[in-house]
């Protein structure tokens, strides 16, 4: 494709992305359903007019990365502790309950096969990570407690998507899963997850004390750039969705992230050659990172995050084909009406085991609802393999389409009508 005429398409999208979610915003309505929309309107579900690119495709990713990024920069560290159980068991819970029973009654009583069955059920476990977080920043809610517990288990329920997803495509593959496989994954993403911070803020004090050194602050928002490509390329290598290399990268910046070895940098050097023999000045990398280099960053990437998020859900639109569906099929709305009560049931249900009041329970349900480009991901691999028939394709994205749109409507409702009781 022409590269001039890849400008013109981004021009469109751009415009009618943020104009749409402007006026929806005003109207206090989330503003991401607008640029969704966008994309479903130009792309091949309704008028195809822009197809999705590589181009595109790349932005979107940065987006996307960009956004997390952001969200760690801002995340309240002591928060996401206090949370953290929760925030495990409402992930686990909230891939579980969708996974085994679409699993179960695609079996058993559908009389799917097995594969088509688990790749059903595989399809409605994941969280879009994007699109919940964005949401609740449209909506002012990042910063309360419900939020944080979102928050985690959304990263957490990234994570258990990947793995699910390598485990059934194996299984797809060769008929059998290797569980030494899974494990192995899930300890080389876990140790990314705990180490990735420490050695993002050792990096990200390294290029501050670069910038001292050369009396200029020009060259770091282009290696903070970098250094969060980096982490999201790393995440990758391990086996990882990239966004949590640069989620992990933005808690090492966080103003709350406070490495709990700053005490030995702060004990003087004397004292350690008398005991230890040893200069322990290179702990002054790992030291809470500098709050003028923070707020750099954040004058940086904001104004990133503003114009490349929103392609990012743009593409979730593009990439939906609602062409594909049937609308007069009797079968496609039986199918689709059994795995949506299943989609919904399985993650709002997640909400009700953990402690709380019911406001906080169904806010964390309803949130953990969009499945958006990680249903996508699922309904294609699907669709190449061969393990999705039409009729199944059209289902799974219909599904989607209806949890990405549904979320944010019933949260606004939901945020709205707890306001006003309060």
């Amino acid at each position: 494709m022409n590269i001039h005429t890849i400008f013109l398409y981004l021009a469109i999208l751009l415009f009618l992305a943020k104009l749409l979610g402007s006026i929806l915003n005003k109207i206090k309505i989330p503003s991401v359903l607008g640029e969704i929309f966008v994309g479903i309107l130009l792309g091949q579900s309704i008028l195809n007019i822009v197809p999705m690119n590589e181009v595109i495709e790349t932005l979107a990713e940065i987006g996307i990365i960009l956004l997390l990024f952001q969200i760690g920069l801002e995340s309240d560290i002591k928060q996401l502790k206090k949370v953290g159980f929760s925030a495990f068991l409402v992930a686990c819970i909230g891939a579980t309950i969708p996974l085994v029973v679409g699993a179960l009654v695609s079996y058993y009583w559908l009389d799917i096969s097995l594969i088509t069955s688990l790749f059903i059920g595989g399809a409605l476990t994941a969280t879009s990570i994007g699109i919940t977080v964005r949401v609740l920043e449209d909506l002012g809610q990042m910063k309360e407690r419900f939020a944080q517990i979102v928050l985690g288990a959304a990263v957490l329920d990234d994570i258990l998507g990947v793995v699910v997803l390598a485990g059934l495509y194996e299984f797809a593959k060769e008929g059998a899963i290797e569980v030494e496989h899974l494990l192995r994954l899930i300890i080389y993403i876990v140790t990314f997850f705990i180490l990735s911070p420490f050695l993002a803020l050792f990096l990200g004090n390294l290029i501050h004390l670069l910038a001292r050194k050369l009396k200029t602050f020009d060259f770091v928002p282009a290696t903070i750039l970098s250094l969060i490509f980096l982490f999201a390329y790393l995440a990758h290598e391990v086996g990882s969705p990239e966004i949590l290399g640069a989620f992990t990268a933005g808690l090492a910046f966080s103003e709350s992230f406070s490495p709990s070895f700053n005490i030995l940098y702060k004990i003087k050097p004397p004292e350690f050659f008398k005991v230890f023999k040893t200069d322990f000045s290179f702990l002054n990398f790992f030291a809470k990172f500098d709050e003028i280099m923070r707020k750099k960053i954040e004058e940086t990437i904001m104004p990133l995050v503003s114009v490349l998020t929103p392609i990012f859900f743009i593409s979730v639109g593009l990439e939906m084909n609602l062409r594909a569906i049937d609308f007069g099929s009797f079968n496609f709305w039986y199918l689709t009406l059994l795995i949506l009560i299943i989609a919904i049931i399985g993650k709002v249900a997640s909400g009700f085991f953990i402690r709380g009041s019911f406001k906080e329970k169904i806010l964390i349900g309803f949130s953990m609802l969009p499945r958006g480009e990680v249903g996508l991901i699922f309904a294609e691999i699907g669709r190449r393999a061969n393990i999705y028939n039409d009729l199944l394709y059209a289902v799974i994205i219909f599904v989607v389409a209806i949890t990405t749109f549904l979320a944010p409507i019933i949260l606004k409702f939901l945020i709205k009508k707890s306001s006003s009781a309060d």
